[in-house]
């Protein structure tokens, strides 16, 4: 057998695009923002907030004590409640941020959006796609924005990655592949233990969002997905998943090694008919993104990372859509693409059979 095999040359260094992956703020439109949950996640939607100069003067848990901290530490001006609907009820009020565990928080969305408010959800903003289409429907009635907390797309380089793709830098994307290799046992003890799909559908809801911004324009056909539990693991539920989507004229795969223990390693490469575009790191906030393309290739300067870039990202490029009156990128409808996937992988790990996105209509098995 002859060895074909030829070393491809060096290619040359060129200046990094500047692109604009970084979070945007309104120019002019400064509402007041009411938060409705003040859980573990609310710290960072705060101190994003609280950064960006936005102005929350509401702060809405069962349990005041939770809500009375982060008054406190945030913002001291803000008023305490229990019950949501007191904070719907103020007419100074015009954006809500909904950040209720998923089992509530459809209740209180359909009521924000009934008040005329404009809501920022926690994802996933439904578990049934029929209920979510409703949401973005009477959002639309009502003549609000219905905006969902996918924060991974203002990663800073899933950001630059989705800005360059769009710009058309890499030509047509024909495949994206991301691997994540890290330790999800601290997930051992806690709440987590209890979801049996935890890394399918909690965590996994980030990978199958940010495919829409990969592929943009292309709508998958199936989606075939596993998991198993990795030998010595702490947590209950499967650390080991995998998930491949078939489109048309292009594929996806996600690989997700929750137990890894040492080497810990997150990479995204996305292939295109005119280049490519990766990024590779020892963790999600530590990335390094590398353009490649027939002039040579090219890694930018990143500024921020994600738990900072997101939360800023999610609530700005809502306050700027309706400064702008427009949908917002991370609109309710828009994410219903991503659940589709997640709905569909979850069904395939449970049947070991591929499954259509937009055939499972409600996720039932978790």
């Amino acid at each position: 057998m002859t060895d074909r095999t030829v070393r491809a040359p060096e290619p040359a260094r060129i200046s990094a695009p500047t692109l604009p992956y970084l979070p945007r703020t309104p120019k002019t439109y400064h509402p007041n923002i009411g938060l409705i949950g003040c859980g573990g996640i609310a710290p960072y939607h705060l101190r994003a907030y609280k950064t960006r100069g936005y102005k929350v003067v509401a702060l809405c848990d069962i349990d005041p004590a939770r809500a009375d901290g982060l008054q406190a530490q945030y913002f001291p001006e803000a008023k305490v409640y229990t019950d949501y609907q007191e904070v719907l009820r103020r007419p100074d009020i015009e954006v809500v941020d909904v950040a209720t565990h998923p089992g509530i928080r459809v209740e209180m969305v359909s009521s924000a959006i009934e008040a005329g408010k404009h809501v920022l959800s926690q994802k996933p903003f439904a578990m049934d796609l029929d209920v979510g289409e409703k949401l973005c429907d009477m959002a639309e009635r009502r003549e609000v924005k219905l905006a969902v907390n996918q924060n991974g797309r203002w990663a800073p380089h899933f950001a630059y990655l989705r800005e360059a793709i769009a710009l058309g830098l890499i030509g047509k994307p024909i495949a994206a592949h991301l691997a994540c290799h890290w330790d999800h046992n601290w997930t051992a003890g806690t709440a987590f233990d209890a979801i049996k799909h935890l890394i399918l559908f909690d965590f996994g809801i980030h990978w199958y969002d940010i495919l829409g911004c990969f592929l943009p324009g292309l709508a998958p056909a199936r989606v075939y997905a596993s998991t198993t539990s990795a030998a010595g693991q702490k947590a209950k539920p499967s650390l080991l998943a995998q998930v491949a989507v078939e489109y048309d004229s292009a594929q996806a795969s996600i690989a997700f090694d929750g137990s890894t223990r040492f080497g810990r390693r997150d990479s995204t490469i996305v292939v295109g008919t005119d280049g490519t575009i990766d990024s590779d790191g020892p963790d999600l906030h530590r990335q390094t993104v590398t353009l490649h393309t027939p002039q040579g290739s090219a890694s930018p300067e990143l500024e921020g990372e994600w738990f900072t870039n997101g939360f800023e990202g999610a609530m700005g490029e809502l306050l700027c859509a309706i400064e702008e009156n427009r949908e917002p990128f991370n609109s309710g409808r828009d994410n219903l693409k991503g659940l589709a996937i997640c709905f569909a992988a979850v069904e395939s790990a449970e049947t070991h059979q591929p499954v259509a996105p937009g055939s499972v209509r409600r996720l039932t098995a978790l």
